[in-house]
């Protein structure tokens, strides 16, 4: 079962994904993700990284339908979600490979690095809005150069969807958690 602290984190996330915000997670919800990322530079329909996205964020939505729509309704409430919080440890690897995409999603100048202007509109694109992100980068940054290498963010991606633990770094991917 999700501890209280995971509860916390996939609260904001089920948030941030539930585009029409009436507490279900529905095909359209994750229609308007892969539109919101569209925006992003590089992301445009007709591109190759698109169909990565696309494809990345429409998987989530079937995978999450499939193992966490428990009475089959074709929506995933908050508690369905995290429902599914005791599988992710065992699912590393998929959760990893997720990561690819996004970093090459966000690097939106290529330059094989995520900037602190770059997480923040990862951050933004998530959220579907501003988000204050003062000192999170800072966090993040593991090894203090200004940038999140592709090694870097792939573990902290890993953090923010399987950790339990507050003090991991990977916790703030997303944006400071809710109150």
């Amino acid at each position: 079962m999700a501890s209280a602290f995971q509860e916390r984190k996939l609260k904001g996330m089920f948030a941030a994904f539930d585009a029409d915000s009436d507490g279900y997670l529905r095909e359209e919800d994750f229609r308007a993700l892969v539109a919101r990322w569209s925006r992003l530079p590089g992301v445009e329909r007709g591109t190759e990284l698109r169909t990565r996205v696309e494809t990345l964020l429409m998987g989530w939505w079937a995978a999450l339908l499939e193992t966490g729509d428990a009475n089959g309704d074709g929506a995933v409430d908050l508690g369905e979600l995290l429902a599914l919080v005791d599988k992710l440890p065992a699912m590393v690897a998929d959760v990893s490979a997720t990561a690819d995409t996004v970093f090459d999603a966000v690097d939106t100048n290529g330059d094989g690095v995520i900037s602190p202007e770059e997480h923040r509109r990862l951050v933004e694109t998530w959220n579907g809005r501003s988000v204050d992100m003062t000192g999170v980068f800072e966090l993040l940054d593991l090894n203090g150069d200004g940038h999140l290498s592709r090694t870097e963010f792939a573990e902290l991606w890993r953090q923010f969807w399987i950790s339990d633990d507050p003090a991991e770094p990977g916790n703030l991917l997303c944006g400071r958690l809710p109150g």
